[in-house]
This record gives C-alpha cells, sequence and structure tokens, in this order.
C-alpha cells in the first residue's frame, strides 16, 4: 500500500502494558505475521474486537431518565409503511432448498 493509499489512523496517545507467557508471546508475534500486521496493530485489532463483542452482548443497559425516556417514545412510535420491503419479504428466499421444506 502506498503511503497515498494507506489509511490515517488516530494517534495513539494511550499506553497498555501487560505481561505474557514466552508461549503466549511467541503465539502473537506467529499470528501477527501470518496476518503482515505488527504486534501492537494484531493485539489492539483483536483485543478491540472482543471487546465491542462483550458490550454488544449486553443484556443490561443503565440510561438516564431522559435517555429511557426517548427510547421508550422511539420503541413505541408506529413503524412506517416500507412496500419495497414487503415486497422483498414476499419472495421465497433463494437459500432455501425447495425440496427440503416437505
Amino acid at each position: 500500500m502506498s503511503p497515498e493509499t494507506a489509511p490515517q489512523r488516530a494517534p495513539r496517545e494511550g499506553r497498555i502494558n501487560l505481561r505474557a507467557t514466552s508461549r503466549q508471546e511467541s503465539l502473537l508475534r506467529q499470528a501477527a505475521a501470518a496476518t503482515d500486521r505488527s504486534l501492537t496493530d494484531f493485539i489492539l485489532d483483536s483485543a478491540v474486537t472482543q471487546a465491542e463483542r462483550v458490550l454488544t452482548d449486553r443484556r443490561w443497559f443503565v440510561l438516564e431518565d431522559e435517555r429511557w425516556e426517548e427510547f421508550q417514545r422511539l420503541l413505541d412510535t408506529p413503524v412506517r409503511e416500507m412496500p419495497k420491503l414487503r415486497a422483498l419479504f414476499s419472495r421465497p428466499s433463494p437459500f432455501v432448498d425447495r425440496d427440503d421444506q416437505d
């Protein structure tokens, strides 16, 4: 990737120190090399992906009263009619084998 097409990333301001066994470090270095990324990029990308998974899987949310009321209002708002979406769902799925449905 040329410098002109390389994606811009925000400067890293924080620091995270961690300890690892020699086996863990070796494994991480091998995986980083296999994906052609630096060890730092590999560890951060992996950790951020896992953090996003954990946080999106939460079933308990705490909101301030104002945000909760807005959330309730949005839930109570009637759904608008979407003719194209209705037409799409009325068509048979291309992913279902019709012979298996019997």
